[in-house]
């Protein structure tokens, strides 16, 4: 929906329709007043965490098909000597957390368990997939709150059948959702070339005739908005999304295409989607990607709220099915 001012017919400034508009404006200016004051007031690098004792990556081969069992079995043994250091250490919660990921079910290909942790997790069989979804999240993700971001990843996965694969990208450190880094660029651009050279190593083991797509969630939108141009798969789609950092879909010069979605229940639709410059910072993401003038292909997401687009049964999981699979001319358009 276009939220922009219309002309005023017959004198009426009140009516049904441009009353909740005036209100999102007005609340929207509100916020972003806010948000303003907190960078200013609040140092940006936010509080540091105590740390948690972890071993360091496994030194892996480089990746292909052929060595990802060695990834696998390395990555679950350092995870399982995460989660004893982080039990001796008394973070029962980490511990659990690690412990959970050296599972022999559980296929990783990278893991550190060090500060908030990060984790790169494979369902189904990559090695011969030719659909395969790479899923980034957004705020306060860490190995602590994995099993959330996981059970999205897992509820795509069931709809995709033998020929899909689903990775869980968490390789970068998030945002906190109630802190100042979350209304900055700041840890996108950090986390654009990691994103963009996993997937350099992931075509070396797809090979470069697999559909390939990436989904990205709230300010995993922005670390994609940042790793988009020229980046190397079908589809780009952003659901949730504070804004990509870019002013338009064309601005991401990408060739994939482009989506977005915004379910109904969503409440990043009341943040201001807007950027300003502030003492050589920039604040703020961009314009609403669902909104006409950015240029993506919109999609339906239902009645779904900022958490749920991969819920089972839902509308948003069915599109983002359908984009995945390439079946993009079943995918109902907003």
């Amino acid at each position: 929906m276009d939220f922009r001012a219309k002309p005023i017919v017959g004198g009426n400034a009140d009516t049904s329709r441009q009353r909740p508009r005036r209100l999102r404006r007005r609340l929207g200016r509100t916020l972003l007043a806010a948000l303003v004051t907190a960078a200013v007031v609040v140092p940006l690098s936010g509080a540091a965490r105590p740390e948690i004792p972890a071993p360091p990556p496994a030194v892996l081969a480089p990746l292909t098909a052929s060595t990802l069992d060695a990834a696998y079995a390395a990555n679950r043994a350092d995870a399982a000597e995460a989660a004893r250091m982080a039990a001796d250490h008394g973070d029962h919660t980490r511990a659990a957390a690690d412990r959970a990921m050296a599972a022999p079910s559980r296929r990783f290909l990278s893991f550190d368990g060090r500060g908030s942790g990060r984790a790169v997790e494979v369902l189904g069989d990559l090695a011969h997939a030719d659909r395969v979804a790479v899923l980034v999240p957004g705020s306060d993700t860490t190995l602590e709150t994995y099993g959330r971001f996981r059970a999205g990843a897992l509820a795509l996965y069931d709809r995709l059948g033998p020929r899909g694969a689903v990775i869980s990208w968490l390789g970068y450190e998030t945002p906190g959702t109630v802190s100042t880094t979350v209304i900055t660029p700041d840890r996108a651009e950090q986390a654009a070339p990691l994103l963009r050279a996993f997937l350099h190593q992931l075509h070396g083991v797809v090979g470069r005739s697999a559909h390939l797509s990436l989904l990205c969630h709230s300010y995993g939108t922005v670390v994609c908005g940042r790793a988009a141009p020229g980046l190397d798969v079908s589809d780009i789609v952003v659901f949730g999304s504070p804004g990509t950092g870019a002013s338009s879909a064309a601005a991401l010069r990408t060739p994939a295409r482009v989506w977005a979605a915004r379910g109904s229940a969503d409440w990043i639709a009341y943040v201001p989607h807007t950027s300003v410059g502030l003492f050589g910072a920039t604040v703020g993401l961009g314009p609403d990607p669902v909104s006409p003038s950015f240029g993506a292909r919109v999609f339906r997401a239902g009645t779904a709220g900022h958490s749920d687009y991969f819920a089972p049964g839902s509308v948003s999981l069915a599109n983002l099915t359908r984009i995945v699979l390439g079946d993009t001319s079943e995918v109902t358009r907003a």
